[in-house]
């Protein structure tokens, strides 16, 4: 996929760098511009994570809830190009921020899938190389890392997301909550592994014991891919 054009994430600005990796899935017309957001394929079948996160819990986020996030974003997007076009800006607000929720939504999930995988394919365990000397340096200990998101992630008000960003200006790993998808956004930052703390992400399985989701969660993180994000853009 081409780097893109324009900035759909709203208030997550920095995600735009994510696309030179090939997370977000878009439709191009032959002169290059982008025309639609896709739901992208998942990396692993609906299973291959349990019995940490089961497969319905899998099929239903990835199919029901990431599409609807793409489709409103689709939404979103041509109704700021219907405004643009009547020159009636009546409800950019409504329709900016509509842009923001969805497509902070789209761009967290597409990020999330990447962020994990099975124990069989390297998931779990602890990171290697480059990555864990930085979370050493950055936070003490990984153990210490470990119970900083963890904690992060446990607390988000309502629902939302903890994201390990590597900030620009100083190169440094730091954790951030993201209340929904849109909220307390960062800025400066680019992010490299998230978690998902909305209830539909483990209510199947763990029903309100969200510490016990986030727990078993440590089991398929995709260190590999983290790392190769981490290598990628600590320059």
């Amino acid at each position: 996929m081409k780097s893109n054009r324009r900035n759909f994430i709203g208030a997550f600005a920095s995600f735009s760098a994510l696309a030179g990796t090939k997370i977000f899935a878009s439709s191009e017309d032959s002169s290059g511009m982008l025309t639609k957001h896709e739901l992208p394929a998942l990396p692993y079948a609906y299973n291959a994570l349990e019995p940490y996160i089961d497969a319905k819990t899998m099929e239903l986020h990835h199919s029901k809830h990431h599409k609807a996030y793409v489709d409103g974003l689709n939404k979103a997007e041509a109704e700021l190009a219907k405004v643009r076009s009547l020159q009636d800006f009546s409800f950019i607000q409504y329709w900016s921020k509509q842009s923001a929720f969805h497509g902070g939504g789209h761009a967290l999930h597409s990020l999330f899938w990447k962020s994990m995988a099975s124990p069989s394919q390297g998931g779990g365990g602890e990171p290697k190389g480059l990555l864990s000397e930085k979370i050493k340096e950055d936070f003490g200990s990984f153990d210490s890392f470990k119970k900083q998101f963890s904690s992060a992630a446990a607390s988000v008000e309502g629902s939302g997301w903890a994201i390990l960003h590597l900030r620009k200006s100083d190169n440094r790993l730091i954790i951030l909550q993201a209340e929904n998808q849109h909220k307390l956004s960062a800025w400066d930052t680019i992010p490299l592994l998230n978690i998902d703390v909305w209830e539909h992400a483990y209510y199947l399985t763990y029903q309100n014991k969200r510490a016990d989701y986030i727990q078993a969660w440590w089991n398929i993180v995709n260190w590999s891919f983290v790392e190769e994000m981490y290598t990628l853009y600590r320059k």
